[in-house]
């Protein structure tokens, strides 16, 4: 059976930047794990590769199904990137082979807006939200090491919009690697892939090229720290890590704790605390938290009793009845003794008193001495005899209340 070539389609430049969200801008926190710097490797190493020559494309056959599972597409970035991209796929359950259904997008890999294939050829693509997104982010060529510098040279000096999109677009496989290995950790892999390019631009703001490393040696410990943030924000519906040291146990408690266990060790708390530099109450915390999960106030107390929930067996902490009445007549006592012990001040005496004593925000001894022209030791001398005295006269007009030294 004769079969059919055609010309690889040419890159299409992209019609629209991509626009940044408004966004918590967060510090990174730095990640647990020491391999991120080389996350980037398999493509800068060859980040030109597919590029250098079109070749011809694979004869297709009549079927539509195997011209999907047999012919190879253009592509901008290295082999083993593309094997990762077909990993993604069979891990979220896309179609391949005989059960695909391959739809020809508009704008991309030679489809025309009304559905047809153009005259330069095409390959189809399962129209699947991930598959969509890899297929878009193929379309924008990596830049080499030398581009990559001019780029980000003349970003941070003029901060021009389309260097910015260059250094981002160029990258987003990077990102797409890195949040393929928190897969596991959530069912939508798109969403690790946003947070991961808000890192990204992040990155782009603060990378400073001076410094003598790549864009992408950078970028990826803010693309992780956001991935990282999203992990743990979103893991529970209560958050369950908010210090460094929570975050650390999240990510790194059962990696130790199986460390330990190969190596012959029981991981009781006190050692994982002493291996992981953090107090061993952090680490039972972290050990509760992680063992149990969330539970609804609202949700009955037991199947018999449909009408009581959790939150009515909960204890009440706030005072009781003769509780609130004992403080209210204290607080209405000591602002009438205040009041009363005020009136037998005057002069600089009444404005120590009020300003020094009674006010949230009291002046330095330096302001109230220059106030009145005297020094601040002076100052400090009627404070003191304004206490004594104040004692005094709570001790007489109380009758059995105890002031406290």
């Amino acid at each position: 059976m004769p079969r059919k070539t055609g010309k690889a389609p040419k890159p299409r430049k992209a019609v629209a930047a991509h626009r940044s969200h408004p966004h918590d801008v967060a510090v990174p926190i730095e990640p647990l794990e020491n391999d991120a710097i080389e996350a980037h490797a398999e493509i800068i190493g060859e980040d030109l590769a597919s590029d250098s020559s079109t070749g011809e494309r694979a004869g297709v056959e009549d079927s539509s199904a195997e011209a999907v599972a047999t012919a190879p597409t253009r592509d901008f970035e290295p082999a083993e990137f593309a094997h990762e991209d077909a990993e993604i796929n069979a891990e979220h359950g896309e179609a391949t082979g005989d059960d695909a259904h391959p739809i020809a997008l508009p704008g991309i890999d030679g489809a025309m807006a009304d559905g047809s294939v153009g005259a330069d050829g095409g390959s189809l693509v399962p129209f699947d939200p991930l598959s969509r997104y890899l297929a878009e982010i193929r379309r924008f060529p990596l830049l080499s090491r030398e581009e990559e510098t001019v780029i980000s040279k003349r970003y941070a000096k003029f901060h021009e919009p389309d260097d910015a999109y260059r250094l981002v677009t160029a990258n987003l496989r990077l990102v797409v690697k890195i949040a393929n290995e928190f897969a596991r950790a959530t069912r939508n892999l798109l969403d690790l892939i946003q947070e991961g390019n808000i890192g990204l631009m992040e990155a782009v703001k603060h990378f400073n090229p001076e410094v003598g490393i790549r864009f992408p040696s950078y970028a990826v410990w803010w693309v992780r720290a956001y991935i990282y943030r999203y992990l743990i924000n979103n893991w529970r519906l209560v958050k369950i890590g908010t210090t460094q040291a929570q975050r650390k146990l999240f990510f790194n408690l059962r990696k130790e704790s199986e460390r330990l266990e190969a190596e012959g060790f029981s991981a009781q708390p006190k050692l994982l605390a002493q291996r992981m530099g953090v107090k061993e109450s952090e680490v039972r915390e972290m050990q509760e938290r992680m063992a149990q999960s969330e539970v609804s106030l609202d949700q009955p107390a037991s199947d018999d009793d449909e009408n009581t929930s959790l939150m009515d067996a909960l204890p009440d902490t706030s005072f009781n009845p003769e509780e609130v009445t004992a403080r209210a007549e204290w607080r209405d006592f000591a602002h009438e003794k205040v009041e009363e012990f005020a009136g037998t001040l005057e002069g600089k005496e009444l404005e120590i008193f009020r300003r020094r004593l009674l006010s949230e925000d009291p002046p330095t001894l330096q302001e109230v001495g220059v106030k009145f022209g005297i020094s601040r030791e002076r100052v400090r001398q009627i404070e003191s005899r304004l206490k004594r005295r104040f004692k005094a006269f709570l001790q007489v007009a109380g009758g059995d209340f105890e002031v406290e030294s």
